[in-house]
């Protein structure tokens, strides 16, 4: 269990998050315990327009199709892609937040290859899975926090 959020009255709203839905109990997964399932996989070039979208306010820009081969040569949370856009300070334009996501890919591409390509002992490797999930959870979970908080002030 990641949290529990308070909307308001009685309601309440409780986050889990696993990577094994199947290893789950199903009479912990069914309707009436948990309503919402949503699956969170690697970002696609739609979030990342949408992204783009919301953050830059841009619907084109001719660093797109860069973007979009290497969105498919690598994977990326979304987490991550939103926090290479946004920009840093008022000084920072789109061209930069995209520049910045395109070394993110390109270094994640590069990890990815070299994962791949050495033969790591089995608690190395699980040791480092284990952080990297807890760090993207911890981003998921920060951004899912803001749009809570957005939508409970709103009304």
């Amino acid at each position: 269990m990641d949290g529990l959020w308070s909307a308001s009255g009685g309601e309440r709203i409780f986050i889990f998050t696993t990577n094994h839905v199947d290893k789950i109990d199903e009479a912990l997964i069914r309707r009436g315990r948990m309503d919402k399932h949503i699956e969170m996989s690697y970002c696609c070039f739609e979030a990342f327009k949408a992204l783009a979208k919301n953050y830059l306010g841009l619907d084109s820009h001719d660093k797109f199709d860069a973007v979009r081969r290497l969105l498919s040569e690598t994977e990326i949370s979304t987490a991550d892609v939103a926090e290479s856009l946004v920009p840093k300070s008022p000084e920072i334009g789109a061209d930069e937040c995209l520049e910045n996501l395109m070394a993110a890919l390109r270094k994640a591409k590069g990890e990815k290859e070299s994962r791949d390509g050495e033969k790591m002992g089995e608690g190395e490797k699980m040791g480092g899975e284990i952080e990297e999930k807890e760090r993207r959870r911890g981003e998921v979970w920060r951004r899912i926090r803001k749009q809570i908080m957005r939508v409970v002030a709103e009304k």
